[in-house]
């Protein structure tokens, strides 16, 4: 909805405190914090820690390998936004990827370009994206952490597409099941790129 202010619930609030961003209890285990200065306090911190963001990039395929007889989300295919939106004929541009999360939200994209493009069956009850569910926060914010992780192989989901991937319920305007969902991602990439 756009509003400035967001909330985040006691089970989260330790990343907040990590990263400084200012916060106010407001009863129940909810807090709000200010939404500019809990997005660009993320972004700094990821930009600091050597995340490289792309500006108006649009993903518009994957790059899809067999490893050790196995098939695997091996990168992204780029184009810029503005290419897209116009439909104008510019090449895009594939990049290697070790790992691939799809973070994209409610509509899961890249997790049904891998399904539509390649036939292959997802880690859910129906080997395909199945879905969101109607609103619920509660649930949707457990659901967010529990179903993160690795649906494909290189193919992680987080935040609400790891909703919408495996059927849980829209989460409301509590966030953060989202910042629980990032760090969770982050582990389990950061231990399986140890081995």
């Amino acid at each position: 909805m756009m509003f400035n202010e967001i909330v985040v619930q006691d089970d989260a609030i330790r990343i907040v405190e990590e990263l400084g961003i200012t916060h106010h209890p407001k009863g129940n285990g909810q807090y709000t914090m200010d939404s500019v200065e809990a997005t660009s306090t993320i972004v700094s911190s990821c930009v600091k820690s050597g995340t490289t963001i792309f500006n108006l990039i649009k993903v518009t395929d994957v790059l899809f390998r067999q490893e050790a007889g196995q098939s695997k989300v091996s990168g992204l295919v780029i184009n810029w936004s503005p290419v897209e939106t116009l439909e104008l004929h510019v090449d895009p541009l594939g990049i290697k990827a070790s790992f691939v999360v799809d973070g994209t939200g409610h509509p899961a994209e890249i997790c049904r370009i891998v399904t539509r493009k390649m036939g292959v069956t997802l880690n859910t009850k129906t080997g395909d994206v199945v879905g969101e569910m109607p609103l619920w926060a509660e649930k949707g914010e457990q659901f967010t952490v529990a179903n993160t992780g690795e649906v494909f192989p290189g193919l992680y989901v987080a935040g609400m597409a790891a909703n919408n991937v495996f059927g849980g319920p829209r989460m409301g305007p509590i966030f953060g099941g989202m910042l629980l969902s990032g760090r969770k991602v982050a582990e389990m990439i950061s231990l399986k790129s140890k081995k």
